[in-house]
């Protein structure tokens, strides 16, 4: 029988103490059990992603719970292929996601927006009821998917939260709901908003993957952009009323493929179609993406220290920016 893999997706903001001990012995279980994966132990909390066969993860899950600390955590499941990610990687960090908001910085257990299920997200779509969906990540996991009519921000990190809020003020008084791939960015956009003056703030539970679990292909248009290799995710893609809103910033083709810029100076993640991207191979032997970036610094374009520092900033993106 074919083994079954499975990620894992949690957070949950609760004090630690003792950060490095909870990172050691998490990291010892994960090598137990051999599972691959990242994860970020704080004193405000944890926020991991883990791959392994099904079996393994789910021994996981009733180990952590042995520490009452980490009981009632909202686990986000979904089907894995083992390929996930390359190794596994649990660090201790200042903060479990990275909005640097100094001291306007925001305890969840303290401040946040109300809670709405994907049952009451359904529902308000449903019955028309005002309200508006702010998509709190990054710029290019907007591009491959999002929820139809949300507001987007031009983020193209966590860290600008303060500087989108401003732009957010005509809805001071209107209904709010913050959203996100998991919920732990959400968890402080919504609070940080709730402290800003905003009077009506939701956070959707679970985040945009739970919504799509239980509504596949309603409402989200498009996949997920996850932080491992499967870049982006969707459930039952085949069907009818799935679609594909990524473009290719070449062609204007409809594609989720999604490349790294190989300029030295630049490193952005965006979507360039296989045809695009073969055909830049062909004409230059390298990948970059479309304007102003190529002309910038076109003697570091497609340089080894351009690939390298390219791949370097996705990676640390991913590292601070997930969920």
């Amino acid at each position: 029988m074919k083994d079954e893999f499975q990620v894992l997706l949690f957070y949950k903001y609760v004090h630690i103490a003792e950060p490095d001990t909870v990172r050691d012995n998490l990291r010892a279980l994960c090598e137990r059990l051999d599972l691959t994966g990242r994860g970020i132990i704080a004193t405000e909390g944890i926020n991991i992603t883990l791959e392994g066969k099904k079996e393994d993860t789910e021994i996981f899950i009733k180990e952590l719970e042995k520490d009452e600390r980490f009981l009632n955590i909202h686990m986000k499941r979904s089907v894995g292929d083992g390929k996930a990610f390359r190794k596994l990687s649990m660090k201790t960090r200042s903060e479990i996601v990275s909005a640097s908001l100094g001291v306007c910085d925001i305890d969840p257990n303290q401040v946040t927006g109300k809670r709405c299920t994907p049952e009451m997200l359904h529902q308000w779509f449903a019955e028309g009821k005002e309200f508006y969906i702010v998509d709190m990540r990054n710029v290019y996991e907007h591009d491959v998917g999002h929820f139809a009519g949300s507001i987007l921000p031009d983020m193209e990190n966590f860290r600008d939260l303060p500087k989108i809020t401003k732009a957010l003020g005509h809805l001071k008084n209107k209904t709010v709901l913050t959203v996100c791939t998991g919920g732990v960015r959400c968890e402080k956009a919504s609070g940080y908003l709730v402290s800003q003056g905003f009077t009506d703030v939701y956070q959707l539970d679970g985040g945009i993957v739970s919504y799509m679990e239980a509504y596949p292909n309603q409402d989200f248009e498009g996949k997920l952009y996850v932080f491992d290799n499967r870049i982006a995710m969707g459930f039952y893609t085949d069907d009818k009323n799935h679609k594909v809103i990524g473009r290719c910033e070449s062609c204007g083709a409809s594609s989720e493929h999604f490349v790294n810029c190989d300029n030295a100076w630049c490193g952005k993640h965006f979507i360039l179609c296989e045809t695009c991207m073969d055909q830049q191979k062909t004409d230059k032997g390298i990948k970059t993406c479309v304007g102003k970036c190529k002309m910038r610094h076109p003697n570091k374009i497609g340089s080894r220290s351009g690939r390298f520092w390219g791949r370097m900033k996705q990676y640390f993106s991913a590292i601070w920016n997930n969920n």
